[in-house]
């Protein structure tokens, strides 16, 4: 019996982890090694760590936590999740059935790519949806912001602290005229019609393509696209989810416990507002804190 299963080996499971291992809880993570980030080739913002390749900062923390032996680091899926607090059990997609007082969910969330050709490709490259994680790097620039909906005014006004040169693209939405007005004032143009090609090289955008037959050119695109939960677990538990303008995330209390006793969850599954590295670290060492305290006599 572990004292805590985390399904989700990325920075919020890892952080969990490590203060479970520091507090001598026996812990099991299961990991796909699927991150969202992967497709980052630097991950911003993340005190100590900064401009390092994502997935070289995962590798040194797995490294870490070896030192810790009642912390056990398994390459599987989970594939489901039956009992309740005090005595879970998760099945594994090689058929092992693991029993645990406490689960963390932190298999964080999958973005979806648009029908688009090139958006995919450039995906992490130059098409990237932080401005914190990315903004520094491409500050002065030409930006590009995707329109996706009454959210997007503000990322067009928080943009200026980066750069000068930002045009809008509609994608097909209808901006409200005092909107559009503001965007004018601030000196901000807007293209409209539908994105139907981004040209690229190598994932480096050369332009963007609209049905309009214009092509407007930008160093960056800013895009929110749709995302989902990397695996339908909190589903198949009836977890109680919180629904963001792209998706949706699940619900935690101050404690990060979800809406089932005994299940904590952290990183991007839990957070509705500009997900990073550093929240999911600290949201997953908060995880594992409480999930520890919460096994106290």
């Amino acid at each position: 019996m572990n004292d805590v299963i985390i399904i989700g080996g990325s920075f919020a499971g890892l952080a969990a982890a490590l203060q479970l291992g520091r507090a001598r809880r026996r812990v099991t993570v299961l990991d796909t090694g699927l991150p969202r980030n992967r497709f980052a080739g630097h991950s911003h913002g993340l005190l100590g760590h900064d401009h390092k390749p994502p997935l070289d900062i995962l590798a040194e923390a797995r490294q870490q936590l070896a030192r810790y032996s009642s912390i056990r680091l398994v390459s599987a899926r989970a594939d489901s999740i039956t009992g309740a607090i005090d005595d879970f059990s998760v099945l594994t997609c090689d058929g092992e059935s693991l029993g645990a007082r406490r689960l963390i969910l932190s298999y964080g969330i999958a973005d979806q790519m648009p029908d688009v050709p090139g958006f995919a490709e450039s995906w992490g490259t130059s098409i990237v949806p932080c401005p914190y994680c990315d903004g520094f790097e491409v500050a002065g620039q030409h930006w590009g912001l995707v329109w996706s909906g009454p959210q997007s005014h503000n990322q067009a006004r928080l943009f200026g602290d980066w750069t000068d040169r930002l045009t809008v693209l509609a994608d097909g939405h209808n901006i409200a005229p005092d909107i559009q007005a503001d965007l004018a004032r601030r000196n901000i143009s807007v293209a409209l019609g539908r994105i139907v090609e981004i040209a690229h090289q190598k994932g480096h955008i050369a332009t963007v393509n609209l049905d309009t037959q214009s092509n407007i050119a930008v160093d960056v695109l800013f895009a929110h696209p749709r995302n989902k939960p990397s695996a339908s677990l909190h589903a198949s538990l009836g977890l109680a989810t919180v629904d963001t303008p792209t998706g949706i995330v699940l619900k935690v209390d101050e404690r990060r416990q979800t809406s089932m006793p005994g299940i904590y969850a952290a990183g991007d599954l839990t957070t509705p507002f500009l997900p990073s590295v550093t929240q999911a670290s600290s949201q997953g060492a908060m995880a594992g804190i409480f999930a520890q305290q919460s096994m106290l006599a």
